[in-house]
């Protein structure tokens, strides 16, 4: 039902309601479509967009599926941890995510050189994606400092991809345009299409997970869709390297 290719399809007030959805799974089927738009922050129309989005008529078709779908995860819900982790995973788990990956190991082939990009846990992913890919035989840095200067010997025939949970923060941001302005590719991996990030990258893979803050200041939100998709990107790399 979630599967990657219509969440990607979802704008910023519509994942919205999928993420309210997701965190209160065992209510919304007993909802109204105003108690659901009010539990969201939007608007019935806004919820009836999701629902078409879904491939669902409308809201009464949506709560039928949607329950389907509850009693035919339930078990690999309760068994695997949150529901948000594994509603990932099932994202994933078709073509259109796996065309995503391919066309993302094309670019990082086609490129000369690899430079991980990122600040805070997110710095923390690019050291560990960098020695990854390094690991199946493809060359790649990393930098954790958003200040670090961006010359044209290092952005020459580069590929930098940035990571970012937000895809707002202001340091990336001025630090990916640096690397477009001296004709750098960026691939950017963040959690929706709508960030400012995702915009300005060339090629962007989102892995739509709400985002958590402690004290609405901390970013705790799970890294483990990023390390997934690094993973199954530097997999299907080391193959066709191989070939």
């Amino acid at each position: 039902m979630f599967t990657h290719a219509a969440i990607a399809n979802l704008n910023g007030l519509e994942m919205m309601v999928y993420n309210y959805v997701i965190k209160n799974r065992d209510k919304v089927m007993y909802m109204t479509i105003r108690e659901l738009a009010d539990g969201a922050g939007v608007s019935t129309t806004t919820v009836l967009r999701f629902c078409r989005k879904l491939n669902c008529e409308g809201y009464s078709e949506f709560r039928v599926r949607f329950k389907l779908y509850l009693e035919q995860n339930d078990e690999q819900l309760v068994n695997f941890g949150p529901s948000e982790i594994i509603s990932f995973f099932k994202s994933t788990n078709n073509e259109d995510f796996d065309n995503l990956i391919d066309h993302a190991v094309d670019i990082i082939c086609s490129s000369e050189r690899i430079i991980f990009v990122g600040a805070g846990t997110s710095g923390a992913l690019a050291k560990y994606g960098a020695r990854f890919f390094s690991n199946v035989g493809k060359f790649s840095n990393h930098i954790d400092d958003p200040y670090f200067p961006v010359t044209n010997d290092m952005a020459k025939n580069a590929l930098a991809i940035v990571l970012s949970v937000s895809g707002e923060t202001e340091e990336i941001l001025r630090f990916a345009s640096q690397f477009s302005l001296h004709n750098c590719k960026v691939l950017s991996v963040t959690s929706h299409e709508n960030s400012s990030l995702a915009r300005l990258a060339d090629f962007n893979i989102s892995w739509h997970i709400p985002l958590t803050r402690v004290g609405g200041v901390y970013d705790i939100t799970t890294q483990i869709p990023v390390i997934y998709i690094l993973e199954t990107i530097g997999r299907k790399l080391a193959k066709k390297m191989a070939e």
